[in-house]
């Protein structure tokens, strides 16, 4: 795998289909724990891991994974992956973990894992399954972070950024960013293409 396809690859998994920013999945928790900067960390960096794992172990597996049983298969794999993290984060982030409270076990249900599983870590090898998890967990930890971030600090003159409201305000936000960087990114191109042509014509 060459460098630059896996420079393409994490601006994929960062920009262009963030689980959060793009296809909106794993809502509950990104909109229930990201009050501060240490919930989303902790909540990041487990969604992460427990992405790569599952990517890994159904790429390893689906060649002796039946099609009509793929999901519940999935979805059990991802059920241990979960259990093994709320137990390391019981056993050395107690703290982190009474914090975070039910959204650890919760990341079963998340939908960008099971996505992830059907979508591309069944269809492919290995090593590009553990790379597509890395990416994607990436771009939803790196969400995360930066909303958890966003409402503590503005939350220190405006207490509404730390309640329920707050995180509905912190990510139509970030979606509105980034449509209106996508938008000025696609008006650049335009603009160049006419340019272009008109250098070739002389």
């Amino acid at each position: 795998m060459t460098t630059p396809t896996i420079i393409n690859r994490f601006k994929t998994g960062l920009w262009y289909e963030n689980p959060g920013l793009v296809q909106l999945l794993g809502l509950c928790p990104l909109l229930a724990v990201t009050s501060t900067f240490n919930n989303g960390l902790g909540l990041g960096i487990a969604t992460l891991a427990v992405l790569v794992l599952s990517n890994a172990l159904v790429s390893a597996t689906r060649r002796w994974i039946s099609r009509d049983i793929r999901i519940p298969i999935y979805v059990l794999i991802i059920a241990s992956l979960v259990t093994c993290t709320e137990l390391v984060f019981k056993a050395w982030f107690p703290a982190l973990d009474r914090s975070l409270g039910i959204f650890i076990p919760l990341i079963v249900t998340n939908c960008a894992i099971v996505a992830r599983a059907e979508i591309f870590a069944s269809r492919n090898p290995i090593g590009s399954s553990i790379v597509d998890g890395l990416v994607m967990g990436a771009g939803f930890a790196l969400l995360l972070i930066a909303i958890g971030i966003f409402r503590e600090v503005i939350a220190v003159g405006w207490l509404l950024a730390i309640l329920p409201p707050g995180a509905f305000f912190s990510l139509a936000l970030a979606i509105a960013a980034k449509n209106a960087i996508d938008n000025r990114r696609r008006e650049a191109r335009s603009s160049a293409i006419p340019r272009r042509s008109r250098h070739i014509n002389r």
